[in-house]
């Protein structure tokens, strides 16, 4: 670096602030997302659209920018307020990965103190905010990274043929073809209320609370369009008539596509329906010039599911949780413990009746608990 340039680098560090921002009417945004392969489809314009529309919460959309006015720096927030969380100013609400995204440590320590000093501010209110390193513990004060779960992640080769399959893998995909599974992308918006059915009766199945339909809805309104949003289908084809088996709900932005929501019909699981629709996705995304296929979060303990995706070849990715004001960490585990074991006796008690009622009912819940901000 010669004398200029580092003239220039102390004149722009000089002159940074951090500034709300309309990701909707500022071309900044995406332009700045553009050029920063750590990008993720959760700063994405379009996604920070679905968060808004479909929950109503108030936005806190933050950029750093020099005196020129070039961005070095985005962070999406939301306000919320939930009966178990509280109040909080955070980029995590239904974003698996979202942090700060600049590019270089300056910025990113700004959007972290800005938003710091907005919640010290805001009284009563914590910030949080994800990503997939430690890097934040020594760049600001009064944070530490927690970590908290795993997602998976295969490399994709450059050409499909290529991609390697274990042999169960390859045996299953074979099954399925002979058993008459086919495979296709959702074209409708009927796609994907017949698809939210399979996804009802999956959180059934999980114990878990679902997504109301209007956020996948106001998803394939905003995403689909642009092509940021998939939904493959697969389907049992027998004497002319096709039967939806199972769904992947999939993000897509630069070189990585994200499995994130699934629906399937458990009692047709002998149809190997899973694995033929990874492997088109697969197939798809490396023909497409994608280099990363995320296969999602995987919950603690939950050893099935951290084999399937590890079977594919897929390595784990810690994901980090921030958040401020930060309880001793001794604490944090305690409450995490507390809080896990609580859940646990929660679940165990009300698993029978759960996975007895009507999916339409599983539906209402899921719609309640996110109109009175239950989280």
């Amino acid at each position: 670096m010669n004398v200029n340039q580092r003239l220039d680098e102390v004149l722009k560090h000089s002159s940074l602030r951090v500034v709300e921002m309309d990701p909707q009417h500022d071309a900044r945004w995406i332009a700045f997302m553009q050029t920063l392969p750590t990008s993720v489809i959760y700063h994405h314009p379009a996604w920070l659209s679905v968060l808004e529309e479909a929950y109503g919460y108030k936005p806190l959309h933050l950029g750093c920018e020099d005196a020129s006015g070039a961005l070095h720096g985005i962070l999406p927030l939301f306000y919320r307020r939930g009966l178990r969380s509280g109040r909080l100013c955070t980029s995590l609400f239904d974003s698996p990965l979202a942090g700060p995204l600049a590019d270089d440590d300056q910025a990113r320590k700004l959007l972290i103190q800005k938003a710091i000093e907005r919640t010290r501010a805001e009284g009563g209110t914590q910030f949080q905010f994800k990503v997939m390193s430690t890097h934040f513990d020594a760049l600001v004060e009064n944070v530490m990274g927690v970590p908290l779960f795993e997602t998976y992640e295969l490399a994709l080769p450059e050409q499909p043929d290529r991609v390697r399959l274990d042999p169960k893998i390859r045996w299953a995909i074979n099954k399925a073809t002979k058993l008459g599974m086919q495979v296709r992308l959702a074209e409708t918006i009927g796609d994907l209320r017949a698809w939210y059915e399979l996804y009802l009766q999956t959180m059934r199945r999980l114990v878990a609370v679902p997504k109301p339909y209007r956020f996948f809805e106001q998803a394939w309104r905003r995403l689909h369009p642009q092509g940021l949003l998939r939904l493959l289908l697969a389907e049992h084809v027998q004497a002319g008539h096709s039967r939806l088996i199972s769904g992947f709900l999939f993000l897509q932005w630069g070189q990585t596509v994200s499995h994130i929501f699934t629906g399937w019909r458990r009692e047709d699981q002998q149809l190997r329906p899973n694995d033929l629709l990874h492997w088109h996705a697969i197939r798809t995304a490396t023909a497409e010039g994608m280099r990363w296929y995320d296969f999602g979060n995987v919950r603690v303990g939950d050893q099935g599911l951290i084999h399937f995706k590890s079977k594919w070849g897929a390595e784990a990715r810690t994901i980090y949780h921030y958040s401020y004001p930060t309880a001793p960490l001794v604490s944090q585990k305690t409450v995490r413990s507390s809080v896990q074991s609580r859940g646990s006796r929660l679940r165990r008690l009300g698993t029978p009746l759960w996975q007895h009622l009507p999916t339409k009912v599983i539906g209402l819940t899921g719609d309640l608990c996110y109109v009175i901000h239950y989280y």
